[in-house]
């Protein structure tokens, strides 16, 4: 498969009574294996034939997301939900007969210890009555998600989708940005009801999974899904606390600042994305030539970037333009068997479509190295809350770049307002992870007591947010319906956060040392999912979010620098 592209792929549905079979098979033979040589061959038997069924479902779903109004992926990505369940206890049964086996030890000589406790995890966390549940929780996401594919706001005199009308959130005229916004506002308020159905049902749904498992609601459940061993929900309460204390002050003196500087008496909801009063940073080319810049910037920051993007172009793995029927989302995965990763986005002509081929290709470089460096496809993947270190490290490493995409006026325009955005994000990503705590802690509240509930976390960690006075849903909490991973990946949405620290980290290291910070992200890159969070942040030499000052003294270098660069515009 040297000459490969992802276009020439072939794909077939997989025969999952011969997989079921095979591990089967497998299992039974692993059980009798009589030397670890024998044992470790049936192991990477059964990565192989796991590699594939999953190759196969990545494949799906990534051309059900390029077009999600093609019958036949949206069909294959439909079999993939439904199967995905009935398949999950075969898988268990291997990985138990491989942790109950005479070779363990022999087995964490190999390939470390985390090998098993992610076996451990994945059999706390699934039983056979969560089947069906698991299967109705499926079909409710990707009901989600086509109805925000759907998306046809008329606009400007322009039919555009959700990626397309946020364009217009960084016009240079006011009354354009609020009624873009108001327009994105409109298509949520139309989908309301059928929203507070789906939300509702799925905190049903996932709370049963939880309470099946011996627990009191899904939240433990939440975590155990996200890879997470070694810390807690009270863990993040207190790393939620040190942003309220440390963080959102600053953020309110930026938003203050950027009033003054777009000359409004306070910042709006539709203004927060207008940084400069003679605009923001645009790009200067189209999709292409921010490409050809991309590879540019990657081959100068290292060889072993050099040689990921051309991996990356050379075998066409991005799909980047926006287009009609194309999913509303961003994402990187990866093809195991080829060691490909793939990053799906969609192109706006705003620094946006900079920062997908700095994030989502820093996720890339990440899988592409670990692949490259660790032994079994168990460990290609970090566990969710590293991986967004890569990529939102990789962002920062790209400021040195930004004339290339920006030109030489537009270039400091973009870092300051890149690192702003970096801040006030956290708030509103901790609003989102308390805002799921509450939702799957209290079922009892009605659909439009949850909005209420958003609404309150805003004015605690965002209180500069204002609507307007028009803009009546987002005004009374319907704002979260837009932040698809509350709906489709619960719980994850904190990893931007935390990750968020060790990023500000390594600005400051590439600040100080770029040679031994550059070894430091390597490793973190190569390490992939064969240590636990806190060992691989050890093992990279950064911080552990939860201690006690971690946030400031993390964040205290990238604010210096704001402070001082706040007039300048």
């Amino acid at each position: 498969m040297e000459n490969f592209t992802f276009g020439n792929l072939k794909y077939a549905r997989p025969d999952t009574e011969e997989l079921k079979n095979k591990i089967i098979g497998l299992t039974d033979l692993l059980k009798k294996a009589e030397t670890f040589e024998e044992a470790k061959n049936i192991f990477l038997e059964f990565q192989n034939i796991s590699d594939e069924f999953r190759d196969a479902s990545t494949i799906a779903s990534i051309r059900h997301t390029i077009d999600t109004s093609d019958k036949f992926y949206d069909e294959e990505n439909e079999f993939f939900s439904e199967i995905y369940p009935t398949l999950t206890p075969f898988f268990i049964s291997f990985s138990e007969a491989l942790c109950d086996g005479k070779f363990k030890n022999d087995f964490e000589r190999e390939y470390g210890k985390t090998l098993f406790v992610g076996i451990e995890l994945q059999r706390k966390s699934f039983c056979e009555k969560n089947v069906p549940l698991m299967q109705r929780e499926a079909k409710l996401c990707n009901e989600y998600e086509k109805i925000i594919a759907s998306a046809k706001i008329l606009f400007d005199g322009k039919t555009l989708n959700l990626y397309g009308i946020m364009k217009y959130f960084e016009d240079e005229e006011r009354e354009v940005r609020k009624k873009a916004y108001k327009a994105y506002s409109d298509f949520y308020a139309s989908n309301e009801e059928r929203f507070e159905q789906i939300w509702a049902e799925l905190i049903d749904v996932r709370n049963e999974m939880g309470r099946n498992l011996g627990f009191e609601n899904f939240i433990p459940l939440g975590y155990m899904l996200q890879g997470r061993t070694d810390y807690n929900a009270d863990d993040v309460a207190s790393f939620r606390e040190q942003v309220k204390e440390d963080l959102v002050p600053f953020c309110e003196k930026l938003y203050k600042k950027q009033a003054e500087r777009i000359c409004v008496d306070k910042i709006k909801a539709y203004d927060e994305k207008y940084v400069f009063n003679d605009g923001n940073a645009v790009p200067i080319g189209d999709d292409d030539y921010l490409v050809d810049k991309a590879r540019k910037m990657y081959r100068e920051l290292s060889v072993e970037t050099g040689e990921f993007i051309d991996f990356m172009i050379d075998h066409e793995l991005m799909d980047l333009k926006n287009k009609p029927n194309k999913a509303s989302t961003g994402y990187m995965t990866s093809i195991n068997k080829l060691k490909a990763p793939f990053v799906f986005s969609c192109f706006n002509g705003t620094t946006g479509d900079v920062d997908v081929l700095t994030h989502e290709l820093g996720h890339a470089f990440a899988g592409y190295m670990a692949m490259r460096n660790q032994p079994i496809s168990d460990y290609y993947s970090e566990s969710t809350d590293i991986a967004e270190i890569h990529s939102m490290s990789m962002e920062q490493f790209a400021y040195p770049y930004a004339e290339y995409f920006f030109g030489e006026k537009g270039a400091d325009k973009y870092r300051f307002s890149h690192l702003q955005d970096a801040l006030t994000f956290v708030p509103f990503g901790v609003a989102v992870d308390e805002f799921q705590h509450i939702a799957y802690s209290r079922p009892e509240l009605s659909p439009k007591e949850r909005t209420y509930v958003w609404r309150d976390l805003e004015k605690k960690y965002m209180p500069w947010r204002d609507y307007g006075d028009d803009n009546e849903f987002f005004s009374r909490g319907g704002y979260w319906y837009h932040k698809i991973h509350i709906i489709l990946y619960p719980f994850y949405y904190i990893n931007y956060t935390l990750t968020t620290i060790g990023a500000m980290e390594f600005k400051k290291k590439m600040s100080e040392n770029k040679v031994s910070a550059w070894k430091d992200y390597l490793n973190l890159c190569k390490v992939g999912g064969s240590k636990t969070y806190k060992d691989t942040l050890k093992f990279a030499n950064l911080s552990i979010p939860f201690d006690k000052g971690t946030v400031k003294n993390a964040c205290s270098y990238a604010m210096d620098i704001l402070d001082k660069s706040i007039d300048n515009f």
